[in-house]
Formats: C-alpha cells, structure tokens, sequence
C-alpha cells in the first residue's frame, strides 16, 4: 500500500520530514530555478547552479543525477530530473520523468522519499492528471512513503483525485504544512 503524504514548499517543513532521498525537477530552459529545487539549491548555497553552469547537469528529459545533501538537509540524497524543455513537456513527458524517477528509488532501495512530481512548479501539469500517472506507475514500485510537495490547494485537488480513483487502496495523510 502506497503511503501518500503531503508538504508545502518551504524549507522550514522539509527540515521536519524523515525521508531518506528528496527529488526536485530541472527545466532544460528555466533558470533561475524554481519551486524545489530552487529551495534547496538555495540550502545547497548554490551547488546545483554550479552544476548546471557546469555543464554537469543539463535537465535533459531522463537525465538523473545523485547528490549527497546530508551536511546541509536531512535527507541523505538529492535525487534531480530533467524534465526538457518547458515547451515540450505534456502527459508522455510526465509519464516518461515520473517513471524514471520511481524506477530510480526503487534501484536505491529507498522507502521514504519526499518528491515534487513533475512539472507541478507554477502548476504547468495539472495536479489531478499527476495523482492519476502517479497511482497508475506507483503500484509497481513499492515504497513505504511517499511525500509530495504541493500547495494546499494541489494537496486538496490531488486528495479528491485519489480518493475517486481508489477508495481504500492507499493511505493519504496530510504532513506537516
């Protein structure tokens, strides 16, 4: 059974979730960063800025990277997606990122994750179009926990989509807000 809880985007309400990996999201096209991943590059004192400008991280669709965040969040790992260009992206995009990302988890073992699914900064992918890929892919990748990071209003939205689709399948908790 698929845990789902809830956090809004702020660093203070990362600080209080136990999870072993967080995964943000990268436009190929966007800088600065935003949502996630520009909270934690912000915690991360721009490591993930350096990164990109770099060359190391591009933000190519199905481009994964690993960074160890310990020293400066609580969780063990930063897990980064690309998600391509913000003109491309649309349900096969979502699909395709969203997939790669649980199969990443899977691979590292990991049970509890906080995660904010693909295109949800500044809402480009509907919440209840996320909740619907999410419960399709999640069933074959087992986690104990997964916390997204949404705005009340996508927590809400993502809830009653859920609620619809499986009464009783899964466990839905609202986490620190």
């Amino acid at each position: 059974m698929l845990d789902l809880r809830f956090v809004v985007p702020d660093l203070r309400r990362l600080d209080e979730i136990s999870a072993e990996v967080i995964v943000s999201c990268i436009w190929k096209d966007e800088r600065p960063m935003q949502g996630l991943s520009s909270l934690v590059d912000w915690r991360l004192a721009g490591r993930l800025s350096q990164l990109l400008r770099q060359g190391f991280l591009v933000g190519e669709v199905g481009e994964v990277l690993i960074v160890p965040v310990r020293h400066k969040l609580r969780f063990d790992n930063l897990l980064v997606c690309g998600l391509g260009p913000r003109s491309g992206f649309d349900d096969a995009t979502f699909r395709r990122v969203l997939g790669r990302m649980l199969d990443t988890l899977a691979g590292l073992l990991v049970k509890k994750a906080v995660v904010q699914l693909p295109g949800r900064t500044g809402d480009l992918f509907d919440s209840e179009r996320a909740a619907e890929i999410l419960l399709d892919l999640a069933h074959d990748n087992v986690h104990d926990a997964l916390t997204l990071v949404e705005d009340i209003d996508g927590q809400k939205r993502i809830e009653r989509r859920v609620a619809e689709q499986h009464r009783g399948a899964l466990c839905i908790r609202r986490g620190t807000q």
